[in-house]
């Protein structure tokens, strides 16, 4: 279960399914990233994708994309936006792309914003 805020997130956002997955997933005292994380490799570990459903998926991916580039904005400095030693080539490259596809961007766009200066 995650903290009081994060299971008021939880209760708002997610199914009864999903939500009892993300407490059983997780320590009692963890939080919602924790809770997401922990359900996110019980899926992966066991083979059925579907204990994380597709619309969670992409609320949870949406925030974290979202929150990333505001510490990124807001701060000026780049911060690691994952675990590399927890990700393949192929991870990153598959939701790169489907990230770029679904907000109408081309390779032309990506290659200006990569140019952009880093502190």
């Amino acid at each position: 279960m995650c903290s009081r805020r994060g299971q008021d997130f939880l209760e708002e956002h997610m199914t009864d399914t999903e939500t009892k997955l993300a407490r059983a997933s997780a320590p009692a005292n963890a939080t919602c990233g924790e809770a997401f994380v922990a359900a996110a490799e019980r899926a992966l570990t066991s083979g059925d994708l579907d204990l994380v459903s597709d619309a969670e998926l992409e609320r949870v991916f949406t925030a974290a994309v979202r929150l990333y580039a505001a510490k990124v904005d807001l701060d000026n400095k780049p911060i690691n936006p994952v675990t590399a030693e927890k990700l393949t080539p192929t991870d990153v490259v598959v939701s790169v792309t489907a990230m770029i596809r679904a907000v109408g961007l081309n390779l032309w766009d990506l290659s200006m914003w990569f140019q952009r200066p880093h502190s």
